[in-house]
């Protein structure tokens, strides 16, 4: 035996205690990493379930039960693989969206996407007024002091000049985003009928316009263009290096589980206390579930009203940083507004003019909620080819390109989005086509 084994033979083995703590150790170490990476992924998935989203969630469960439940369970991985791609894209390149997009494929096509993002947006951004005055208005808030409150407090947050601050105060209306959960536990639903109906995929009534429509409603609200854009850009403003790529994925994550189970739990409560009910808006749904359970009631109205701050902050941010890139503004969070006045300005803008909409009397704002998250399924796909040829480029990406596996993923969600937006399209001209 030599000299060094024998030494080793004789060297005390690691106790169960002393090994317990170096895995202790370990273990807070790579919490702590993903802890200070982690803010992107999550957020931009839980503002997902905006006030658009939770009026879609709640109206798909009051007309089908838990028929669709496997549908949202599906957009989960989906909406992942496509936030993925922003991770590795930001950390790459240092820059958004729109600037990669001009960038890399010229004036023509950079308009085209900015105009295209700038348009969603800002319908979105109207949805998010929408939702926040229907839930204050629950409790006699009168919508233009919603208006002027949310508007003040968003102007806050971005003002203060920092975005780990502005992060940090994200992550607080992440966490009431929640509220869904044990919302779903209080209905006492059956399980059993939920995983029954929910778990196997099936189209309720057949294949028809109104199917088509949920379907693409419920897609739109899971995977917006704004998510892409607003992403990317959080990652450069966060100063994510390449080396943190592993820790964004797992943000990005994390976040999708998230996103899907808020969606589940709301189709889960309208599904268990409203099925059959025609419902046109989560304000409704709330407003109803009051006669039920007072509390239950009170959940979700706050929810729905976080649910569209969230949204806004994030969309409005979205546009903001779009803006700044293709125009060369400075457009960081990190700015003072004397350093980036027009980032903020456009900031402003944006916020304002939804503000105003929302407060249009007899304005469609029913209509105006589900029907943009069809024109942000629409148009969708532009968004998603840009994405997928700048991931394979290997100029830009190197060795972060895509692979041969995250390509069939990544074409496979662009041409079911085409093919769900042609049917739905001959569904609408065509209606007796599809019974």
């Amino acid at each position: 035996m030599s000299k060094s084994a024998a030494t080793h033979s004789r060297r005390p083995a690691m106790g169960l205690a002393p090994r317990l703590f170096y895995l202790y150790r370990q273990v807070s170490k790579r919490l702590a990493i993903f802890l200070a990476i982690a803010g992107p992924g999550i957020i931009v998935m839980l503002a997902d379930n905006d006030a658009g989203g939770i009026t879609t969630y709640a109206a798909t469960g009051a007309r089908y039960g838990y028929n669709l439940i496997w549908f949202l369970v599906i957009l989960g991985p989906v909406a992942y693989f496509v936030q993925e791609m922003t991770v590795r894209l930001g950390a790459v390149t240092k820059r958004g969206h729109a600037e990669a997009i001009f960038d890399a494929f010229g004036p023509f096509w950079g308009w085209f996407s900015l105009l295209d993002l700038i348009l969603v947006n800002w319908l979105t951004l109207v949805t998010e007024f929408i939702g926040m005055t229907a839930a204050l208005g629950i409790f006699g808030v009168p919508p233009w002091l919603t208006v002027i409150v949310v508007s003040i407090i968003m102007f806050m947050m971005v003002l203060q000049g920092r975005y780990w601050t502005w992060e940090k105060l994200a992550f607080l209306f992440c966490a009431f985003n929640l509220v869904y959960i044990p919302c779903a536990f209080i209905v006492h639903p059956s399980f059993k009928d939920v995983i029954h109906a929910g778990i196997i995929p099936n189209f309720p009534g057949g294949f028809n316009n109104q199917i088509f429509f949920f379907l693409m409603a419920n897609i739109g609200t899971t995977i917006a263009p704004w998510m892409v854009f607003f992403q990317q850009s959080a990652v450069v403003d966060k100063g994510m290096q390449e080396k943190d790529i592993p820790w964004g994925k797992l943000d990005t994550f994390v976040g999708s589980m998230f996103t899907v189970l808020v969606a589940v739990f709301v189709l889960i409560v309208t599904g268990t206390l409203l099925h059959g009910v025609d419902i046109s808006s989560a304000a409704q749904a709330s407003n109803m579930l009051m006669g039920i359970n007072k509390y239950l009631g009170t959940f979700l109205a706050i929810g729905l009203f976080d649910a569209g701050f969230l949204g806004a902050i994030c969309i409005s941010l979205a546009s903001s940083w779009a803006f700044g890139e293709v125009f060369g503004w400075a457009h960081s969070l990190n700015n003072k507004i004397r350093e980036a006045p027009w980032f903020y300005v456009s900031y402003m803008l944006a916020v304002v003019t939804a503000g105003i909409v929302v407060l249009i009397p007899s304005a469609p704002l029913v209509l105006i909620t589900l029907f943009v998250q069809v024109i942000a399924v629409t148009l969708l796909p532009a968004a998603l080819v840009f994405l997928i040829l700048l991931l394979n480029n290997e100029e830009i990406m190197g060795k972060y390109k895509n692979t041969t596996g995250q390509n069939v993923i990544s074409v496979t969600i662009v041409i079911a989005i085409v093919v769900l937006s042609t049917l739905y399209a001959i569904s609408a001209l065509f209606p007796n086509l599809f019974k």
